[in-house]
């Protein structure tokens, strides 16, 4: 059934301001059901030579040490953007957590072996070995938590945005509703019509900036004015733009479209 996207924001605005605790709280959820998850897999296949120990046992060692890597990465991650709220890269704060966790871990991982007579070679091979995991378990969580990007409003006295002056001659002054991706061409969505430009969508979204919106599939930006009415079912989220045009919402940016009130 669809809906009004106005009406819908109406009714979902105090969600836009929740409570800071409410906000942390959902930064743990999705890295811990990724952690359980993983964990449960390192436990059924037996990793780093416990497949002679019992599933059980397994599965609380596995899932409990994954489950507090994502805890202890989440404070981490958390942590860098309070400390350094301009830093935009999201593998720095990977860095970061790799850096923090694999130490730790490391100390963890000797004990839970039963506290191998630690020699150099030994403290070498239990570093390395947690350095592999530690790097791979946060590649896998910031793959997985990657956040929607999204270009914002620029203020009365800024210069337009750069992406205006690719636009062909037919659509000058045209308000721009979507970008496409389609090959390695975009397709332009606006007042004017349609057209195509040879450029990726990511540079695409690099000068957007200075229009409201978001990417809401791999291959689709939407300018969050355009949104008429939202459809959901399945899961999934379809955004109807004011020309008729329907662009997909990927369930990998649903839920930060949602928290942001664009259906």
């Amino acid at each position: 059934m669809r809906e009004k996207a106005s009406a819908v924001r109406e009714r979902r605005a105090p969600a836009i301001g929740e409570a800071p605790t409410t906000t942390v709280l959902k930064s743990y959820l999705r890295p811990l059901v990724v952690a359980v998850i993983a964990g449960a897999f390192l436990a059924l296949i037996g990793a780093l030579g416990t497949g002679d120990s019992p599933l059980v046992s397994r599965l609380v060692y596995w899932i409990g040490l994954s489950s507090l890597g994502a805890v202890l990465g989440t404070t981490v991650a958390l942590t860098v953007d309070r400390l350094w709220p301009g830093l935009d890269s999201t593998w720095w704060r990977a860095l970061a957590i790799v850096a923090v966790l694999t130490p730790l871990f490391t100390v963890l991982v000797w004990v839970a072996g039963g506290r191998t007579p630690l020699t150099l070679q030994i403290a070498a091979t239990y570093f390395g070995i947690t350095l592999v995991m530690t790097a791979g378990m946060t590649a896998l969580m910031t793959l997985a938590t990657r956040p929607t990007i999204q270009t914002h409003a620029a203020p009365p006295e800024a210069p337009p945005p750069r992406f205006l002056e690719r636009l062909p001659p037919r659509l000058r002054g045209s308000e721009i509703y979507a970008v496409e991706a389609e090959d390695h061409y975009l397709r332009l969505h606006t007042s004017k019509g349609q057209d195509l430009i040879l450029l990726r969508l990511c540079d695409a979204v690099a000068e957007l900036e200075g229009i409201e919106g978001a990417q809401t599939h791999r291959s689709w930006w939407v300018a969050k004015a355009a949104v008429r009415d939202a459809r959901r079912g399945d899961g999934r989220a379809t955004l109807t733009l004011t020309s008729g045009v329907e662009a997909p919402v990927s369930r990998a940016y649903a839920r930060m479209l949602r928290e942001a009130g664009w259906y």
